[in-house]
């Protein structure tokens, strides 16, 4: 059998041997045994045994422990570790132990961010058949005659975020029984609630405390976690609570080979793509039987990294072509449970999947892992990486980059991979925007009481005096009471904007797909070319009034790219710190964009065509960090005046780029603005700014690490081999002024200018 090392010195031979840029040799970590605990109840252990579960690794028993106990506690180790037991032993010990003549006792609550993960737990505590337990699945797909039995009679129920906000809490009477025995609340991959997505997580969980108190219950909360920075200090965020870390990996891990890969350069200079180049790895090791899983960033890309390594092997190897599978993340049980026993039984040798199979798909025994750019954080590096190796053989990964600056930044700096810690998770609960409508949520629920206001933080007295002066709220001297016929719950929705815009064809009226109205504007505009699931569609009308895109399948033999004015008003600056050359700050803006036209793009980049656009101005608050500059040390660094726009312009996309190093965020999460001389400060100014009403953290995150933030994005423009700037280095895919202007040169002068210390 062929180690890991040769696999890759066969894939990086020839050519190849100029693209494989690092080698990294991850040692391996030998197991740490514990026991289980003397007072587990006995059918507990007997079932833990019958799974061949003989001993606890040492992280698992320091998690059951602390919940047995009474302490609320977040278990973040790495992927395979077992996690999963640091919560079900507590929860399973108490509901049997609990449990008398048959009569439901104590009750957990399971909740994951898919169906699929809370699936997978139910089957498991099905196979482990513990006496008393009765679980049960409750989501959208249980039938009315199940949800009832469920409430009455289930002790361990999973489900997710969403139903406890749209169902579990709004109708808490129905719940009473299981409420009043809630013992534990499970909370599993919390790493996912980030972000805006977070902070409503943040406030369905505190309202969930209330509730439970009102019947009594004071649940401890067990919450699962892949590695991430701080989880302790992440866990209190979500929960309000204070949680303790459990962080110390007893699990055994074999050895891995990690690369890092820049795709070929053709010779007309223009560089593959990360997909086509992980789809050639793919071939490259299932004609050598190494079984292999390849990570993409969307389900179109996992289709066409799929495709490009089947074409690769019908040409070499075409009995190994039909072994090459792509998971389409739908979260289908038979699909699911299809794709891993093909894995399972080797009929699957080579798999392209997109992130999707990060939460909770069984796969097991992978020889190897690429991933087609980087995934957007250091934790889903490893854990994607982690689906390697897991029957304690060597494994081999391999981080292909992307043309995205952040990733020719990280192929070419692996020490900022192999050198750094992950990063902290961004999840701010007094997110205004979103808190707002959750205390409407709280006291339609239950009137709110004064005793309340500390559970929802600082901004709560606030927030309820703006919701009464709505008319949502009424303030009568005992608390606050739900003031209007409707549910508030059904205005809110846990995972993004409620509105949404609907791609409608247009001549059988058949909704294909949504895109948030947000982004309609610039995505699905008339004239718009539109990919849906990789298809392209032409809009023919956009229609703001039913939030409706009508649109015809079709390729028209050209793209299109919206062009756009923005414009941004300083309405608060709650932090700020001086530098030698520029003044940082952190605050509340108003970000007013519109847009006003597209151009038709053939596929060699010409420009066909520019067409106007009659759309309304959109106008966002949220929180933003920016810097400024005054022209004359941009004169002193050699930046002219006619040139200050396309440098800030430049440094701007390039900055956005790059934070990701520093927050868990996403370039599509973030926008920016960059101007010569902006009227609230008076000065050339740049600017970075969350992309969600109230902000999500990232622009904070941003502030505090100005210096690492600038320092890397200097660096990854300075060192990219371009000469004018390319998509890795300044240009970016989301611009609304078609990359125009922009000076490389001056963006690595302006962000130079930025690195400058006093003294």
């Amino acid at each position: 059998m062929s180690s890991p090392a040769q696999h890759l010195a066969h894939l990086a031979s020839g050519s190849g041997a100029e693209r494989l840029l690092h080698v990294e040799h991850v040692p391996a970590r030998p197991a740490r045994l514990a026991e289980w605990p003397v007072d587990l109840c006995g059918p507990v252990l007997a079932a833990l045994l019958g799974a061949g579960l003989d001993r606890p690794w040492s992280h698992q028993r320091e998690a059951v422990d602390l919940a047995r106990a009474g302490q609320h506690v977040v278990l973040a180790t790495g992927t395979a570790s077992g996690k999963s037991l640091g919560y079900l032993v507590p929860v399973l010990d108490a509901v049997v132990a609990g449990a008398t003549g048959g009569v439901r006792g104590p009750t957990a609550l399971y909740l994951s961010p898919t169906k699929a993960l809370a699936a997978d737990q139910l089957a498991r505590l099905h196979d482990w058949a513990v006496p008393g337990v009765r679980a049960a699945t409750y989501d959208g797909d249980t039938p009315p005659d199940e949800r009832r039995w469920v409430r009455e009679h289930a002790n361990v129920v999973l489900t997710n975020p969403d139903l406890l906000h749209h169902s579990l809490l709004p109708g808490h009477e129905r719940w009473s029984r299981f409420l009043r025995g809630l013992r534990y609340v499970v909370v599993d991959e919390c790493h996912v609630y980030r972000g805006v997505f977070g902070a409503h997580v943040a406030a369905v969980l505190r309202r969930l405390r209330r509730v439970a108190a009102r019947y009594g219950a004071e649940p401890t909360v067990v919450l699962a976690s892949a590695t991430v920075g701080e989880p302790a200090e992440h866990a209190s965020r979500l929960t309000g609570l204070p949680v303790r870390a459990v962080t110390t990996d007893g699990s055994p891990r074999g050895a891995m080979t990690f690369a890092l890969w820049e795709p070929a350069t053709g010779r007309d200079g223009e560089r593959r793509s990360a997909t086509t180049e992980a789809g050639e790895l793919l071939a490259g090791l299932v004609a050598r039987d190494v079984q292999t899983v390849a990570f993409a960033r969307s389900r179109a890309g996992a289709e066409a990294l799929a495709t490009v390594a089947r074409r690769r092997l019908e040409e070499t190897d075409p009995d190994a072509a039909g072994t090459v599978a792509a998971y389409r993340g739908g979260y289908l049980p038979q699909d699911r449970r299809e794709l891993e026993r093909g894995l399972r039984t080797g009929t699957v040798r080579g798999l392209a999947a997109t992130n999707a199979l990060e939460l909770g798909i069984d796969v097991s025994g992978l020889d190897a892992v690429l991933m087609a750019g980087w995934p957007g954080r250091r934790a889903s590096l490893w854990q994607q990486a982690g689906r390697a190796g897991r029957s304690g053989g060597e494994s081999l990964a391999v981080l292909v980059a992307a043309d995205d600056p952040l990733d020719a930044y990280l192929v070419r700096t692996p020490e900022a991979i192999f050198g750094a810690p992950v990063e902290s998770t961004v999840v701010d609960p007094g997110n205004p925007h979103v808190l707002a409508p959750h205390l409407a949520s709280a006291a339609a629920e239950l009137p709110l009481a004064e005793a309340d206001l500390g559970l929802f933080g600082p901004r709560t007295r606030h927030l309820l005096d703006a919701l009464v002066g709505r008319g949502i709220l009424r303030r009568r001297p005992t608390g606050w009471y739900w003031a209007r016929e409707d549910r508030p719950a059904e205005h809110i929705s846990l995972r993004g904007a409620s509105d949404v815009v609907a791609v409608v064809e247009t001549r059988t009226g058949r909704v294909v797909g949504t895109v948030d109205e947000a982004s309609a504007h610039s995505q699905v505009h008339t004239g718009a070319v539109h990919l849906h699931q990789g298809e392209p569609w032409v809009v023919t009308d956009l229609d703001l009034g039913e939030r409706a895109a009508h649109a015809v399948r079709g390729d028209p033999g050209w793209s299109t790219h919206a062009r756009s004015v923005s414009r941004f008003d300083i309405l608060d600056t709650v932090r700020r710190t001086e530098r030698a050359r520029v003044e940082v700050s952190f605050g509340t803006v108003r970000v007013t964009s519109q847009v006003t036209s597209f151009v038709r793009r053939l596929p060699s980049g010409e420009v066909i065509g520019t067409h106007p656009l009659d759309l309304p101005e959109r106008s966002l608050t949220t929180k933003a960090v920016w810097w400024t500059v005054p022209a004359e040390a941009l004169a002193a660094a050699g930046i002219a005046e006619g040139s200050v726009p396309g440098a800030l312009h430049a440094a701007e996309h390039a900055a956005i780029g790059m934070l990701p190093l520093v927050a868990t965020s996403d370039r599509w999460d973030v926008g920016g603005v960059s101007t010569a001389l902006h009227p609230d400060t008076g000065l050339p100014t740049v600017m970075v700014y969350d992309g969600y009403p109230g902000g999500a953290g990232f622009a904070e995150r941003a502030f505090t690490a100005f210096e690492r933030w600038v320092r890397a994005t200097r660096d990854a423009v300075l060192g990219c081999g371009c000469r004018t700037g390319c998509p890795a280095c300044v240009q970016s895919p989301k611009c609304g002024n078609g990359n125009e202007p922009l000076d490389k040169a001056g963006a690595v002068a302006a962000l130079e200018l930025a690195l400058v210390t006093a003294g």
